[in-house]
């Protein structure tokens, strides 16, 4: 029995020593092959090394590209703004990198009380005090101006992009396009009925955000049609959204707005406009997306037609600064400048608009 169980004790000995002795060869076996590799690639890790830091080097000696690290004399505050609905894809991106880049200045968008959100709102509350700068799909007006010098200061606009105003209708219309002068027109209520610009037989309803809170303006500040009242039969619209929804469900209607916001709708159609019939150009870059191919594809801004100026309805987007020597005058320089800068110009277009650099 005892031999029996020396037997077993030296057996159990034999096979530990030959697992440690497996294990120890293991061990060794792959320092030793670390050490090779390491020997190995030490040179070209520390090649590559080297080329990585002289390429960071390069390109931060060689460039020359304006960002929003390099815009100086930005208050530390935090800034009240508001304005244009064209503008949310801008918010939504340039802000947000902005914010990223330089925490210092916070910027919060703040919505009217009363009434729906643009770029005619904006202003108003720029004018009341409210908001520190604002950001406009339209140029100021004389009474805008007027009312700025009554309480003490000026305006300013600074124009920092650049959009389509977008003529949209029902997918079901068929209407080869209209023309700047046409669409004027079926506002005013001198056109009414789409046979009467190569469509079928169909009344015209038009969509309109009333004209003090509108985001943009088909009516220029030159134009002889400047002030005048819009028809009886143009329905009013609280936003964009409402537009698009109501479009959907009539055949006969039309609505304009910002090209980079009713562009991507799957339930309307953007119409090619001309100073001149024979001239009609598309706001979307061609072809076509229909409503079947959408949401899988939508219609993107035709940027070179608003870049040649061949688009004869152009937005240019400006931020509003108050001319006061305050605060607000200093939180608006530094948003406009961060806006100009080569990464501001880069990201306007990322967000779907046209720079101005």
């Amino acid at each position: 029995m005892d031999n029996t169980n020396q037997r077993k004790a030296l057996i159990s000995g034999e096979i530990a020593l030959f697992l440690r002795g497996l294990i120890i060869g293991k061990v060794l076996t792959l320092m030793v092959i670390g050490g090779l590799l390491w020997w190995l690639l030490r040179p070209n890790l520390a090649s590559r090394t080297s080329i990585n830091s002289s390429n960071q080097n390069f390109n931060s000696l060689s460039s020359t590209a304006s960002t929003f690290q390099t815009v100086a004399d930005v208050p530390t505050d935090s800034s009240n703004y508001g304005g244009s609905t064209a503008w949310a894809s801008i918010r939504q991106l340039v802000d947000s990198q902005i914010q990223s880049d330089r925490p210092e200045l916070q910027l919060r968008y703040v919505n009217p009380v009363n009434g729906s959100p643009g770029s005619s709102s904006g202003i108003r509350m720029l004018l009341d005090g409210k908001l520190d700068f604002v950001q406009s799909s339209r140029p100021l007006t004389d009474e805008e101006q007027a009312m700025a010098k009554e309480r003490g200061f000026t305006l300013e606009q600074r124009q920092v992009g650049r959009d389509g105003i977008a003529v949209v209708v029902n997918p079901s219309l068929n209407v080869p396009g209209l023309t700047v002068d046409q669409l004027q027109q079926i506002y005013l209520g001198k056109i009414t009925n789409w046979n009467q610009v190569g469509g079928p037989n169909l009344a015209i309803t038009p969509f309109s955000q009333r004209p003090k809170d509108a985001d943009t303006v088909i009516f220029s500040s030159n134009s002889d049609l400047k002030g005048q009242t819009l028809g009886s039969n143009v329905q009013y619209v609280y936003s964009t959204t409402e537009a698009v929804r109501q479009l959907s469900k009539t055949p006969g209607g039309v609505y304009y707005a910002s090209a980079r916001s009713v562009l991507p709708q799957c339930s309307v159609k953007a119409l090619p406009l001309g100073s001149t019939s024979n001239q009609l150009v598309p706001p979307y870059r061609e072809p076509l997306v229909s409503s079947e191919q959408c949401p899988r594809q939508r219609n993107q801004l035709n940027t070179q037609a608003i870049k040649d100026g061949s688009y004869p309805m152009i937005a240019n987007l400006f931020v509003i600064i108050k001319q006061n020597k305050g605060r607000e005058q200093q939180i608006g320089d530094a948003y406009t400048k961060f806006l100009l800068t080569d990464q501001g110009q880069r990201a306007i277009e990322q967000a779907g608009f046209v720079g101005v650099r």
